[in-house]
């Protein structure tokens, strides 16, 4: 400040000198020479004058001020004010009272101070003093206060540093457009919003914005998503195919309803179905009859139940197969007794009809039960009986004539006529005649 007053007072003393016409002498004054100012600091370097030179003269002619004899203090620089009144001044690096004495200042410039020092009003003082902001640190190099934030504290140095809050990394944010910003372990960190893809850093876009950018067989969603498209299809629906996009959607078989909004079971029970199919089976209509029988079988519904049977002139089981009678028909399934057998017959009228006899070496009734013999063979019984429907009987009832003999031997009637009778004994023995004997001599 006290420089600026300084050049000041200088300047004023400097306009105030009269301004004569060029190249004339006026008294002891020359008028519109031109001029020179010189400044002395009191320490013999220099001095201070004023010279005028006229270019009509040879040399230059000085001239004399109120400041002649130099009325100002030690150091002091006098400067004539208007009519030639003298202005004391101390000269720039120098303060104290002009009209006494001046005193020369600790420094011109920074480069009179110290690097953490700072030339100020002549005095070589410390820079931060005042120079930083609330809660910052400072630290003087070369000769200028540099700011800055402790660790852990942000804001501006130069008016007021506060605590660091992490979330204030993202904000600004440093993620790209569709992004969020989140702190995470103490560093920034970008994501797409959701419903967005892409790079988080440099900017994030839809999924899609049409079908052609999902795969053949999604569809691009109302909220810019790819999606299957099979879920067009509606509620109990299936997809049965994808074409351009789009889902082809029926009803399960038996199911009505549309298959773009809802498929519902043809019934949910047996009173929601026709009496052509009164059976409700998972949802659907059907004739208990269908696929129950076998082929060329007849079904018939006792209520819901089906019942089986082949038609009168066929044969076989209902629910596998029916076909036409055989004669071995006849005995299929088995009509005869216990150990009995059957074949193919006619009654007396003719028709065909089962035959039933007992198995070889058994005897009862074939329609009912049979009973294995007591023999098969005459090698089963003694020697003096003989095999006869499969009993060991003796072989002499009624084999021989009446009045004859009869002896079983191995296994046979032995028939003889008893003595004095003669004739076959197994038809008739009769009494033997006898004839007297002539004697001749």
């Amino acid at each position: 400040m006290q420089q600026l007053l300084v050049v000041a007072l200088v300047a004023v003393a400097i306009a105030s000198v009269p301004q004569l016409a060029a190249g004339k002498k006026v008294g002891k004054r020359c008028v519109n020479c031109t001029y020179r100012t010189y400044y002395t600091y009191g320490d013999g370097r220099s001095l201070q004058r004023v010279v005028y030179s006229d270019p009509g003269y040879t040399r230059a002619q000085s001239y004399s001020s109120g400041c002649s004899g130099n009325p100002c203090g030690v150091n002091a620089v006098c400067q004539e004010a208007s009519g030639g009144r003298p202005v004391c001044s101390c000269p720039p690096g120098f303060s104290g009272n002009p009209l006494t004495h001046c005193n020369r200042g600790e420094c011109l410039d920074n480069v009179d101070c110290r690097g953490n020092l700072q030339c100020k009003d002549n005095r070589c003082v410390n820079p931060c003093v005042g120079a930083c902001g609330i809660g910052s640190n400072c630290d003087a190099r070369n000769h200028v206060a540099v700011c800055s934030c402790p660790a852990g504290y942000n804001g501006d140095p130069y008016h007021v540093c506060h605590l660091n809050d992490p979330e204030e990394q993202c904000h600004p944010s440093p993620c790209g457009v569709n992004t969020k910003c989140e702190i995470i372990n103490g560093v920034p960190t970008c994501s797409c919003v959701h419903g967005y893809v892409g790079n988080p850093l440099s900017g994030c876009r839809h999924e899609c914005d049409h079908d052609g950018d999902c795969n053949s067989r999604d569809m691009c969603s109302s909220n810019f998503k790819c999606v299957p498209a099979c879920g067009q299809c509606g509620t109990g629906a299936t997809c049965r195919t994808v074409s351009n996009h789009r889902a082809v959607c029926e009803c399960p078989k038996g199911y009505i309803g549309s298959p773009y909004t809802e498929c519902r079971p043809e019934c949910y029970g047996d009173v929601d179905c026709p009496a052509g199919r009164p059976a409700c089976f998972y949802g659907i209509c059907k004739n208990t009859c269908e696929g129950a029988c076998g082929i060329g079988a007849d079904c018939n519904l006792r209520g819901l139940t089906p019942v089986c049977s082949c038609p009168r002139d066929m044969t076989g089981d209902p629910f596998v197969r029916c076909r036409p009678f055989t004669k071995e028909d006849l005995c299929d399934p088995n009509p005869c007794g216990t150990n009995a057998i059957c074949v193919p017959g006619h009654d007396n009228t003719g028709r065909e009809r089962p035959v039933c006899n007992c198995l070889p070496g058994h005897t009862g009734n074939p329609l009912s039960h049979c009973t294995r013999g007591e023999c098969l063979s005459n090698n089963e019984c003694p020697d003096h009986r003989a095999c006869i429907n499969y009993q060991c009987i003796d072989p002499c009832i009624g084999k021989c004539a009446t009045g004859a003999s009869c002896e079983p031997k191995a296994h046979l009637a032995v028939c003889r006529c008893p003595q004095g009778q003669s004739g076959d004994a197994l038809v008739s023995c009769r009494q033997t005649r006898t004839f007297p004997v002539a004697k001749y001599h």
